[in-house]
């Protein structure tokens, strides 16, 4: 049979599903040491930055899921058209990687500021607020329609990875909203020291968000077997 015309593209998506569940990993793992009232605040710093630096892994994998993905779907199009022409040509997936490269370089920048960058926070609230809608549409679409875009293969399983897509997104916009009260409490132990009140602000916020970390590990995990098995699709 030989290799496949576009394994490289193939081996990529699935390297962002590997860094994005594993960098979650070590973001969940390095927060209960932030957590720990046992530990001096210097420490207990040190572990923010860890869980910090390893955050950036996901979120580049979250950005980068979509132009991958989208290559992906114009490398096998299986006869996919809208409005009588083909679905995605050459130029709009070439679109595609500009926006997300302008979301990643976004996202970075937010990250690296840590919120001192507004217009970068701002603008990547709203690109991910717009994908879910749109994902959210695409997905409902192609699980409902007999024939979506045109493709008799049946991709339901495709519909459905887009609906996964959208609801990762949807989660992590949840924990920015959790976390909100966790960098000043943070820094009031930083600055005063350890306090019931401001132990209780930081476990409240951050395991507040383990309802939408989860929903993310199998959000991912689900949306991996699906592009792999994908369980329905005809030949």
């Amino acid at each position: 049979m030989g290799p496949h015309p576009h394994g490289w593209w193939i081996v990529l998506h699935l390297l962002l599903f590997v860094f994005w569940l594993g960098g979650d990993l070590g973001v969940f793992y390095s927060s209960r040491y932030v957590l720990r009232p046992a530990l001096s605040p210097e420490a207990r710093s040190t572990a923010l930055k860890i869980m910090s630096g390893l955050d950036l892994g996901p979120k580049i994998c979250l950005v980068l899921f979509l132009p991958s993905g989208v290559t992906l779907m114009a490398l096998e199009p299986h006869g996919a058209e809208l409005f009588g022409a083909r679905l995605l040509s050459p130029w709009q997936v070439a679109a595609v990687w500009v926006l997300a490269l302008t979301w990643l370089a976004l996202t970075v920048a937010d990250h690296r500021t840590h919120g001192g960058f507004p217009l970068a926070r701002r603008a990547d609230w709203t690109i991910r607020i717009a994908l879910i809608a749109v994902i959210a549409v695409a997905a409902g679409y192609t699980l409902l329609a007999s024939r979506p875009f045109g493709v008799d293969t049946n991709p339901r399983w495709l519909g459905a990875k887009l609906a996964l897509y959208a609801l990762a997104i949807a989660a992590g916009l949840g924990i920015r909203l959790r976390l909100r009260p966790f960098g000043p409490a943070f820094g009031a132990l930083a600055a005063s020291g350890s306090t019931p009140e401001v132990e209780r602000t930081l476990r409240g916020s951050v395991d507040g968000c383990l309802p939408y970390v989860w929903v993310i590990w199998g959000s991912v995990l689900t949306a991996a077997a699906l592009g792999v098995l994908k369980p329905g699709a005809v030949l």
